[in-house]
């Protein structure tokens, strides 16, 4: 496989990564389609299915409250919570189990064929096992920063009302920038995460380290990298928003379009096919956007160096490179 020269990635736009992105699985047809069905398939059917078991639940937790009752809280009640507790504890751990187990195979993948590393299925599983801590470790801390952020929009939020009212014209109109500005920084937060991740399997760093290179990679390619992560974000809510309005929903409820059962089934199965696509390219198109950004900085990337690397995953010799390691041996 072969990206473009240096000073044509420079050069490219979001819509050129997509294009670039999308030509990657004929490099390696097999090896691409099983990583798809045995990753990719798995995490985007959780993302859209996991509905299909909480929404009846929280039908059924609505449908028990009542304000006017002091005992609305009662042992069905407390079931449901209990199970709807449990069914989004496996689904968060599915999911981000199988969207770091997909990235690692993804950006092995694409680093090997750049790198002119013949790779296999049975390689790209191998090295996940090495990969997969790092790319925890990753997370780990970006998911650390989320869930302050995210604490400090609460507060935010909370002293806003207790200043200016729950309901005042005030509290509604700085309620509208502070919004906005969450959903902005939220999108940068997103887009270190996922440069962050292809970081931590090609370079020799993790975690704080692999957030911070992210940082310094996106200087000048922002822009880009909000569109992409934008668009990937919006194409997987309306994705969602379909198959909630066609098969999870009940004819009933507002916002449902009917649907028959075989209609639910083959609109289900299509809407994941299209995810399934979505989350491959996503996947392809971070690991692109990587060299884009290395290029734009002026950063080349030693293929040989990077073989060699790619090849630790999997416990290959790796070649002393200067007679000062030599000297050291």
């Amino acid at each position: 496989m072969d990206l473009p020269p240096s000073e044509e990635l420079e050069t490219l736009k979001a819509i050129d990564v997509l294009r670039e992105s999308i030509t990657i699985p004929r490099a390696s047809p097999r090896t691409f389609a099983l990583i798809t069905l045995s990753l990719v398939f798995p995490l985007s059917f959780a993302i859209l299915a996991h509905s299909l078991f909480t929404h009846p639940i929280f039908l059924r937790l609505e449908s028990n409250y009542d304000p006017n009752s002091m005992s609305s809280s009662n042992s069905d009640s407390d079931f449901q919570y209990f199970m709807l507790f449990l069914y989004q504890f496996i689904y968060l751990l599915f999911l981000f189990t199988f969207s770091l187990l997909s990235t690692a195979a993804v950006v092995f993948t694409v680093a090997s064929l750049y790198s002119n590393k013949p790779v296999t299925y049975s390689d790209t599983m191998s090295a996940i096992r090495p990969i997969f801590p790092r790319l925890f470790r990753t997370f780990l801390w970006v998911s650390i920063i989320m869930v302050a952020y995210n604490g400090l929009l609460v507060l935010t939020v909370l002293i806003l009302v207790v200043l200016f009212g729950a309901y005042s014209s005030a509290s509604l109109l700085l309620l509208v920038p502070v919004v906005l500005l969450f959903l902005v920084v939220h999108v940068y937060i997103s887009a270190l995460w996922h440069l962050a991740s292809v970081v931590s399997v090609l370079e020799p760093i993790c975690g704080l380290e692999a957030m911070a290179k992210s940082r310094q990679l996106l200087k000048g390619r922002v822009g880009m990298a909000v569109a992409l992560v934008t668009g990937y974000l919006g194409i997987c809510g309306i994705i969602n928003a379909i198959f909630r309005a066609t098969v999870v929903k009940a004819p009933y409820e507002e916002g449902s379009i009917w649907v028959g059962p075989i209609g639910k089934i083959l609109i289900g199965g299509a809407l994941v096919a299209v995810l399934v696509i979505v989350n491959l390219v996503g996947l392809l198109a971070q690991s692109v956007f990587y060299y884009v950004c290395k290029s734009f900085h002026h950063q080349q990337i030693d293929k040989s160096a990077l073989y060699d690397h790619l090849g630790g995953f999997l416990g290959e010799y790796v070649p002393l490179k200067s007679s000062i390691q030599m000297e050291n041996l």
